[in-house]
């Protein structure tokens, strides 16, 4: 979904920068995305490798406009079975991450500037063995909310990016009988497109959306809803 939105800013004229946590797959992000990018290698939840991201943003273009805060972790742990191990690797990367993303970019940003925070409909449904997951993108909500209002004499839209079943490379992983499950559950009766998610990421960044703040956009062709 990251790797769609960032060719899609690309093709509406914007320049990116773009992070990964391994040199493989940032090089692939960059061959397809071709021009108007920079790619930095780091974690999300290495408060260094975030300083190194800003720092170089800083060198090439000195300001933000937008910021997606896309980076996050899934797995499952059932209540009982849950390690302290799991939890952190939940929250280091969707909470802490997401949080010191967003406030080491803060002096980088113009005002009237936008960031989409992306989250889930796993915040609001209950699923088996993934209470930790959907604790750590209901967060997200949270940090939406209080955001808007630390940051409303800057002018810059805080907003919440809540995506379904997107057919990702992650997800087409899990094999054809697990796409073929999670079909029936969507009433369109097919996953989405990342490009579906860029789309709605490029909405809530630009300036027609200029009134919406606080948000919480679900792209789920309404999985979420029933």
């Amino acid at each position: 979904m990251a790797l769609a939105t960032a060719k899609l800013f690309v093709d509406q004229g914007a320049y990116v920068f773009i992070t990964g946590r391994t040199q493989e797959k940032l090089d692939e992000a960059l061959r397809i995305i071709g021009r108007n990018v920079t790619g930095v290698l780091g974690d999300a939840a290495n408060l260094a490798d975030l300083d190194r991201l800003y720092e170089t943003v800083q060198q090439e273009k000195g300001k933000i406009d937008v910021l997606f805060a896309s980076a996050g972790a899934a797995g499952f742990g059932k209540l009982g079975e849950i390690t302290e191990d799991f939890f952190d690797s939940i929250f280091d990367l969707n909470v802490r991450g997401t949080l010191f993303t967003v406030q080491k970019a803060l002096p980088l940003f113009a005002a009237g500037g936008a960031i989409v925070l992306n989250g889930s409909i796993a915040s609001i449904k209950g699923y088996a063995a993934n209470s930790v997951y959907s604790a750590s993108k209901a967060a997200l909500r949270a940090f939406v909310r209080g955001w808007l209002v630390d940051l409303q004499d800057r002018h810059i839209r805080v907003n919440l990016l809540s995506p379904g079943a997107i057919d990702t490379p992650l997800m087409a992983a899990s094999g054809s009988d697990f796409k073929a499950q999670i079909a029936p559950l969507i009433p369109r009766g097919e996953m989405g497109r990342p490009q579906e998610v860029a789309t709605a990421v490029l909405f809530l960044a630009c300036g027609e959306a200029s009134f919406v703040n606080g948000v919480e956009l679900f792209v789920d062709g309404g999985m979420g809803q029933i």
